[in-house]
């Protein structure tokens, strides 16, 4: 019966998708090196970081798929001051993100991917529905030879901010047998070099914005707002049969905790501009720094249905 839903689930996929393989679950642990605050605070900010990610694709018919991927991640950060009870310190947020949508094929080498993204944003303390937010994206792919796949669109997402837009360039590149690059940019990029079937190194870049209601009664609605752009080195290892461990090495640049005022907003955003944006930060942020992760996944080769 295993066998047989993870056959049925690479089908769906393949039916539609140039990926040559396709993390169905992974979990992810982040440490971040201690980093001095960027203020007369003695101590160090030190940032910890979890993520669960699972794809679940429904089949609807020959051309079509029902997407749907759900992600859970949490972050936190702590010190050793004592800071007055309106800052949230230590930091703990979480988020939910839903990715569903069609996934449709308008012929071999062209299809379209439009996904609705419902988010849960918090510290998980007195939810309520400033908690939640709502975004999509619209995904236009061509390809253009056997080993160049492009693609165009948008993301959008309402922020607790204000409308936070990224322009988007899917890119999946094969170089050679050995060199290749995929990304949605600006959000991420993978450069990967096979050394064989077993080991794969390479380059990743990952860099997003997301906030967060802090639902504390001594916050008063104060949101966070999340800034991070991870440039790593990365080494893959097939352990055995589907499972994957990936470990991630680099620096955070320009990461931030930015605590507001639930009316301090920007009229909209784009990556690195932001329109209209008077807002005044309550806490202290501290500097960049390295960063490290380890991931396990659970992954399926496409040449198993073959």
């Amino acid at each position: 019966m295993k066998k047989l839903l993870t056959i049925s689930i690479l089908f769906f996929i393949l039916s539609i998708s140039a990926q040559e393989t396709l993390d169905l679950f992974s979990v992810v642990g982040r440490y971040g090196a201690p980093q001095s605050y960027d203020s007369t605070y003695k101590s160090k900010a030190k940032e910890q970081g979890i993520q669960i990610n699972l794809v679940a694709p429904i089949k609807i018919n020959e051309k079509s798929i029902w997407y749907n991927s759900i992600n859970y991640f949490g972050f936190h950060v702590s010190n050793d001051e004592q800071l007055t009870s309106d800052i949230s310190n230590p930091i703990n947020i979480h988020g939910i993100i839903l990715r569903t949508g069609l996934y449709h094929k308008f012929s071999e080498d062209r299809n379209i991917q439009v996904f609705f993204s419902p988010r849960l944003m918090s510290d998980f303390n007195s939810i309520d529905k400033n908690h939640f937010q709502f975004g999509g994206m619209l995904l236009y792919n061509k390809k253009h030879s056997e080993t160049l796949t492009l693609g165009f669109g948008l993301n959008y997402n309402q922020e607790l901010f204000g409308p936070y837009i990224v322009p988007l360039v899917n890119l999946d590149w094969k170089l050679n047998n050995r060199w290749s690059i995929k990304g949605l940019l600006p959000i991420y990029m993978k450069i990967k070099y096979k050394i064989n079937d077993k080991f794969n190194i390479g380059y990743h870049h990952f860099g997003l914005i997301t906030t967060y209601s802090l639902g504390a009664p001594e916050y008063k609605g104060d949101y966070m707002e999340r800034n991070s752009i991870d440039e790593t080195i990365f080494a893959r290892y097939h352990i055995t049969k589907n499972i994957h461990v990936e470990g991630r090495f680099g620096y955070a640049l320009g990461r931030s905790y930015a605590q507001y005022e639930s009316d301090q907003k920007v009229k909209f955003s784009l990556p690195l501009v932001g329109f209209g944006d008077d807002r005044v930060q309550k806490n202290i942020s501290f500097e960049s720094g390295l960063i490290t992760s380890l991931r396990l996944v659970y992954n399926i080769p496409i040449s198993e249905s073959k």
